[in-house]
């Protein structure tokens, strides 16, 4: 029974809904039936029924339960293909009694499965992406697409790098799986170590995502904040994957998500932390993160989700941005830059030495960043410099670094903020006098 016939752009916006939220979920539950050596058949009929939808709910209305009607017609396409490769053995599809080589279960059967199997599925995908024959980028790339419905350009734009190299990467690492036989299956506690740190950084990237998305109409997205949680709750409530470094991810993403009410305003539009209503921000969240970051101290192991956490919970502490315990956040800057050093860890610290030693401080520190890493793409970094230029009164260079800004990919929020800031250089080179303003 299927609901009154929908409109076009009603099952657009549905089906764009399940693949953000649905198509990650059903390639896992697949994958699991049919073997990961399949797993470039699952990701192309979870397709097929997203396009499927696209053509038939407009006539026929959209199913009481379209998750499951995704699920099933996408299996029940994987099943022809299979049979017709003449490749559906009883190993090949354990849930399924291919005696007859016909059934196929029911719609609540199938309902069954996502509600109550789906999620030990998407951590089994997971770990199964981040084989330790795999390089360490390729584990957690694989991750992001294949478990979490990253596209390309999104995985590129997480690891700063081009949409080539991920898309060669990701070749590589499926024609490592099918000439390996990697099985879907989540490794004995004994193995869990040779893959728990990939795993967490491709829940951080996920989360990041979902935190401050690259580009689009909307800065923040819930969906994949929400994904992220879970799924390191998940490792968390694991008897052996809930170690002290997994309570450290687990306390940043709480206290990182407690600021989502607040990062933007009613119209949509980009609030940095300094501008943010502290009332806004979710106190029971900052409390399971502290939790977490307490929990985070049992162990003797110090990595760098621990030292983002510690940073977090001194900002969820400061009553006012000025009332941060800026020379605090600084020296764990430093310890981080020692422990995982990167150019986005390089300019967050400059920013925190702005705060302690002043505008020309942080700028000098930001240039010593652009001569080493460029950061090709990442508009953070001429936006970061234009920010301390235009503290210094340099408003013409401050102008010139906003621009640069502009041209790289970003989120319609962050660029309002970006042509705002553009404005307000010009009002400010304005009321120079023309002795004052810079050369």
């Amino acid at each position: 029974m299927t609901s009154a016939s929908a409109t076009d752009p009603q099952v657009r916006m549905l089906v764009e809904h399940l693949f953000r939220h649905e198509s990650a979920r059903i390639l896992s539950s697949l994958a699991r039936q049919f073997g990961f050596s399949n797993l470039d058949l699952a990701e192309e009929v979870v397709q097929d029924a997203l396009v499927t939808a696209l053509r038939q709910w407009p006539f026929r209305g959209i199913p009481e339960n379209p998750r499951a009607w995704l699920a099933r017609v996408a299996r029940n396409k994987a099943l022809d293909v299979l049979r017709r490769r003449g490749r559906l053995q009883r190993d090949d599809c354990p849930v399924e009694n291919v005696a007859d080589g016909h059934r196929t279960p029911a719609a609540d059967q199938v309902e069954l499965r996502l509600d109550g199997e789906l999620s030990d599925d998407q951590l089994a995908m997971i770990f199964a992406c981040c084989h330790p024959s795999l390089s360490a980028d390729a584990r957690v790339a694989l991750t992001l697409k294949s478990a979490c419905g990253f596209s390309v350009p999104e995985i590129a734009r997480a690891f700063l790098a081009p949409e080539t190299t991920i898309a060669q990467r990701l070749v590589r690492a499926k024609r490592s799986i099918a000439e390996l036989g990697i099985k879907l299956v989540i490794p004995p506690p004994e193995q869990l170590s040779s893959r728990l740190d990939s795993v967490l950084q491709a829940i951080y990237l996920l989360f990041n995502e979902g935190y401050a998305a690259h580009q689009g109409e909307d800065l923040v997205r819930q969906d994949l904040c929400g994904e992220a949680l879970r799924l390191c709750q998940l490792l968390v409530n694991h008897a052996a994957a809930g170690r002290p470094k997994v309570h450290a991810l687990m306390s940043l993403l709480y206290l990182q998500a407690s600021r989502l009410p607040a990062r933007v305003d009613t119209q949509g539009n980009l609030l940095l932390l300094a501008e943010q209503d502290r009332s806004l921000w979710d106190r029971r969240l900052i409390y399971a993160g502290l939790r977490h970051l307490d929990a985070a101290s049992e162990g003797d192991e110090w990595t760098e989700h621990h030292i983002q956490a510690a940073i977090a919970s001194i900002h969820a502490a400061a009553p006012t941005y000025e009332d941060t315990d800026w020379p605090r956040v600084l020296s764990l800057y430093d310890a981080l830059v020692e422990l995982a050093p990167s150019p986005v860890v390089a300019l967050n610290r400059a920013v925190a030495l702005s705060m302690v030693a002043g505008p020309a401080a942080g700028l000098a520190a930001v240039e010593q960043v652009r001569l080493q890493n460029p950061l090709s793409g990442y508009y953070l970094l001429p936006a970061t410099q234009a920010d301390l230029l235009l503290q210094l009164g340099r408003s013409d260079e401050a102008a010139s670094c906003y621009g640069e800004a502009l041209r790289l990919p970003c989120t319609q929020p962050e660029r309002r903020f970006l042509e705002q800031r553009l404005r307000q250089c010009a009002g400010a080179d304005q009321r120079l006098s023309p002795d004052e303003r810079s050369p």
